[in-house]
């Protein structure tokens, strides 16, 4: 047990000798950090940028849609009025200069089958 135990311990050590001779580069951690404060700050201020043109595009759909629902209207108002102006105006006008009036109930008259006139032939 205590030969494995120092076979280890050499191996073990050769394995730190193998990871101390390799040289990383050193790293420049300021640079480092003072690019990622510049991008999480270039990423805050287009989120920004984003969120208030989607609402600037939310915003003139809104207005867009109260203008069609308004101009619908007037066209609607247009089209009366124009058909007023046309054919069923100037009908309004004559039957008022006929003085006609509105009736307010039917009253049937009853002819006897004696007084209708038969066909000879």
């Amino acid at each position: 047990m205590t030969t494995i135990a120092l076979n280890y311990s050499i191996v073990q050590k050769k394995i730190q000798a193998k990871v101390d001779s390799v040289e990383v580069p050193s790293v420049n951690w300021k640079a480092i950090c003072f690019a990622g404060f510049f991008m999480s700050l270039f990423l805050l201020v287009f989120y920004v940028w984003q969120i208030n043109d989607l609402t600037k595009g939310s915003y003139l759909m809104n207005t867009y849609e109260k203008q069609i629902s308004q101009l619908s209207d007037e066209n609607k108002n247009l089209q009366i009025s124009s058909a007023e102006s046309s054919f069923l105006g100037q009908a309004v006008v004559k039957i008022q200069a006929l003085n006609f009036q509105k009736t307010s109930s039917v009253k049937y008259m009853q002819i006897p089958d004696s007084s209708v006139a038969v066909n000879i032939k």
